[in-house]
């Protein structure tokens, strides 16, 4: 932990959040001094008080201790460069389309790696009225299914859900030169040419 960049981070994020040093220490149940100290870098904040200085400033525990928050760059907008994560434990399905480290039940979630679909997860893709209806030759099972189907589109994502037991047949609206992804359970991220 560097003390300098710990403090300046402390200073700017006090700053930005229209406190003073002393209304910071008071959340803290600490005096200002010991707030102007980090700031300064004479000393850093005692591992028990991490926690609380990050949920005060809404920012990522890690973020803090390295002392950097380093701004995401913008990737312009296309859709079609979504990322998808899913959380091992509860099974929470999260998007990205920039640089972000998504969080669920207290572990940081990697980016699903999409593969070509293979003999195994093959689709039916039909094409009735204006939409693509999809059909999945897969199991539904409790320990084994199709998570989620999303269809992306240069300005926007359809995710749909799906769940254990349920139909393995999906129908999305079709516009433009879409790319569809959907993630299996148990066998990851697949992408339809």
């Amino acid at each position: 932990m560097d003390n300098e960049k710990l403090g300046q981070l402390i200073r700017r994020l006090r700053i930005e959040a229209g406190m003073t040093q002393r209304e910071l220490a008071e959340k803290l149940f600490l005096s200002d001094r010991t707030v102007s100290k980090w700031e300064r870098a004479q000393g850093c904040p005692d591992v028990s008080l991490l926690p609380r200085l990050s949920a005060i400033f809404d920012v990522n525990l890690e973020k803090l201790l390295a002392g950097d928050l380093a701004e995401s760059s913008a990737d312009g907008g296309n859709m079609k460069r979504v990322k998808f994560y899913v959380c091992p434990v509860c099974g929470n399905v999260m998007t990205a389309t920039g640089s972000g480290e998504p969080f669920c039940c207290g572990r940081k979630l990697s980016p699903l790696k999409a593969q070509l679909a293979d003999e195994d997860h093959q689709v039916v893709r039909e094409v009735i009225e204006d939409d693509w209806f999809l059909t999945f030759q897969h199991p539904m099972e409790k320990d084994h299914f199709i998570r989620f189907v999303a269809y992306m589109d240069y300005d926007r994502v359809t995710l749909i859900r799906m769940y254990p037991e349920g139909p393995g047949e999906v129908r999305f609206p079709k516009r433009g030169r879409g790319k569809i992804c959907f993630c299996c359970s148990r066998d990851g991220l697949f992408e339809l040419k």
